[in-house]
Parts: C-alpha cells; structure tokens; sequence
C-alpha cells in the first residue's frame, strides 16, 4: 500500500472540487474586535477587519472576561491537571456549571471541553442508556450531532428540516412504548433559520419522546439573560436536554449541557468523551463563568447586535448582492460555486483587508456555497459601508453579474 499516494489523492480530490481549505493566520488586537493583523503567505503583516467570527458579541476581548481568566491564572495555575474524576474538578468548574444551570433553568449542567463533544458524547451516550432507543434528527442538524447519533447505534430517522407534518408521520409509525428522543437545533448557523421548538415539544408530550435542542448559536444572544430561543419563547422547561457553547457568544472555549440533575449525572458517568478527557483549563472556567454572568444583565448588548445585523442586511440587499433574509443574526451572501467562492475571499482580504472565510461542502450542501458574515455590536456603519463597497466590486469583476 502506498499510503503517501492515497493521502495526496485525497488532498488532490479536494483541491479538484474547489474546496481546499486555506487558513487566515491572525492575531487579534486586544481590545480592538473586530479589527486583526494578517500575516500574509510572504510573511508581511497587514491589517484586516474581521466579519466571520463566532466571538459574536466581542466578548472574548471584554476585561471582564480577560481580567477573570488572569486572576485564575495567578491563583492556580495553567491546566486543570487531569481529568474531571481524576484531580481536574476545580472550584471554577463547579461554580460555572451552577451559572449554566441558572441560565437555562435546569436543576443541572455539565461541562464538556468544545460543543462538538458534547453533541456527540451526549447523544451517543443516550443510546447506550436507553435501550431500544430511537432518535429523529433534523435534516440540517450539526455534524457534531450526526456522529453522536451514528455513535448511539440505535435505530435512527432523519426528518426534513424544520417540517413537523414529516416529523410526527416518523412517530407516529414507532411502537409507543419505545423510548424516543427528538434532537434539533434552535439556530441553523449558515441559513440563519430557526427550529420549530414549540411544535417539537407538543409532539414530544404527544408521543413520549425527550427533547434534546442544540442552542449553540443563540446562547448569550437571544433571551433576557440570553438562555436562547428557548428562553426567549419561554420553552426552556419543556426541554429535556439544552446543550450550549462558551466559544461564540461568549467568546471563550467549551461545551456543555444542562438538564434534570439524574439525566446529567447519568452522562457524568457513562460518557466517555467526558470521562477520558482533561478537563478544560480553570482560566477558561473562570473566563466563560464572567462572561455568561455578565451577558445575563446587559440586553442592551444583544439589542444592538441584533440592529448590527439588520443593518448589514439592509446595506447589502440594497448594493443588489444575493444576501438571505434570516430571522437571526446570521447574514449570508449566496454563491453557489466552490471556486467563485474562493475567489471571493481570496480578493477581498487581499485586495481591501476583508477577511471573511468561504463556506463550502461537507459545511454545506454542494451548489449552496456562501460567504457568511456575522456582525457584531462592535461592526461600524463605515466598516459596513467599506464591506459593501468591496464586496459590491468583486462580486462583479468574477462573477459576470452586474450588481446596483
């Protein structure tokens, strides 16, 4: 076997597609979200203004959050020192799940190191609970989600996206005694839509089913205290499992899910993805529990991110570029073309220092390629208009298409 040949075939079938994957080298400024230095392939160093980081609300360069992860630090340390049953519980975990579970209203939540793993750790793990366990999933759901339920190895049924008539024909075929569990998202990250979490709940109730709604998109940004969705339409209670993210709007790292205190007791002690790992860095405990405390008192800061996205979309359906109206703060410009994609990106962060990433397939479907931007409270009227103004002129010159 030669194995160097298969991996340069592989690498070669993606760059055949148009999908080759390029990193932006960055460092941010401390302080100056959204702005950050690009260091180029040449090795120059350029500034650039960033549009497509989940550090939605800027947090990740708030003091609050900055001055929390320093003192932790000082007080104990780097790393956690082990895992979580093994000398890696500190006082910073513990007191940051308690923060989650009030945020959500559950009596209990429970840390994972990213929200990938708590996806698939958790509902992977749910299968080896639940015997004969049956699990519908969203057509659009998360590829953290989908591995999870592949890893449950229990029989499985994926329902259209958001269509609850497709969803109820699913359970209404399965035997009644059968343990169901129904998992979704609240905001679909690259359409920007949102999940019918209302009419999930009233079937589950209907057929007997747990609910289990991946909120990673809308923690810290929607609701009073920024519980999400579910909070805002005051659904939270009716759902068996929530599970979250500490690195988009609260711009610091890890996953976690919050629920009944046996249901994540149950997880603490059968999953491995959380029983073999090390636990997150108490600096980062200490970080998201500062930010997440923080985010629950100022609303103002998610009004205004949600007027910053408004905006965005206003400017560019005026410019004639192809953006998608969403209900979130999600905002993507269609493409529909790997290589044009591409092309795109390339030319507005070399050219204007414009940095927004191409989302191409496995993200999304092929034919469905984007630039997705998401702005952020701290996104100018001028850094839109600059946007536009370059977006506007590159979308012409490669795509043949005259734009307004």
């Amino acid at each position: 076997m030669d194995y160097t040949a298969a991996f340069t075939s592989a690498v070669a079938r993606v760059r055949a597609e148009g999908r080759y994957r390029v990193f932006a080298n960055l460092l941010r400024r401390k302080g100056e979200f959204p702005r950050a230095r690009w260091r180029t392939p040449d090795g120059d160093t350029r500034d650039v203004t960033v549009w497509c980081s989940n550090d939605y609300l800027g947090m990740g360069q708030s003091a609050c959050v900055t001055e929390s992860m320093k003192k932790a630090i000082d007080e104990v340390g780097a790393g956690a020192g082990g895992t979580r049953n093994i000398s890696g519980t500190t006082n910073y975990h513990v007191e940051l799940e308690r923060s989650l579970a009030d945020l959500h209203g559950k009596e209990a939540a429970l840390l994972f190191t990213s929200g990938y793993i708590s996806n698939e750790a958790t509902i992977a793990t749910l299968g080896k609970i639940l015997p004969n366990l049956i699990i519908y999933s969203d057509a659009l759901n998360h590829a953290s989600m989908i591995e999870g339920v592949r890893g449950a190895k229990c029989e499985k049924h994926v329902w259209r996206h958001n269509d609850v008539a497709h969803l109820e024909e699913l359970l209404k075929a399965a035997p009644k005694d059968a343990p169901k569990l129904i998992a979704f998202e609240s905001v679909y990250s690259m359409d920007g839509d949102i999940g019918p979490i209302k009419a999930v709940c009233d079937l589950a109730d209907k057929y007997g089913a747990m609910t289990y709604l991946d909120e990673v998109h809308a923690v810290g940004l929607y609701g009073l205290r920024g519980g999400g969705i579910s909070e805002r339409e005051g659904l939270a209670d009716r759902l068996t499992i929530i599970e979250g993210t500490l690195g988009k709007a609260y711009g610091v790292m890890g996953g976690y899910i919050a629920a009944d205190a046996v249901i994540v007791d149950a997880i603490r002690s059968w999953a491995p993805g959380f029983i073999f790992t090390t636990s997150l860095a108490p600096a980062l405990a200490a970080g998201a529990r500062a930010s997440v405390e923080y985010l629950k008192s100022d609303h103002a800061l998610r009004e205004k991110h949600q007027e910053r996205a408004a905006t965005l979309k206003a400017k560019l359906a005026d410019a004639g570029l192809p953006v998608m109206d969403t209900p979130t703060h999600i905002v993507p410009v269609k493409v529909g073309d790997p290589v044009l994609c591409k092309r795109l990106s390339d030319a507005l962060l070399e050219e204007h220092g414009i940095y927004v990433q191409p989302i191409n397939y496995p993200t999304v479907p092929r034919g469905t390629e984007r630039l997705r931007f998401t702005p952020s409270p701290l996104h100018t009227d001028a850094m839109m208009d600059e946007l536009v103004d370059a977006l506007r002129a590159v979308y012409q010159r490669y795509s043949n298409v005259r734009v307004a």
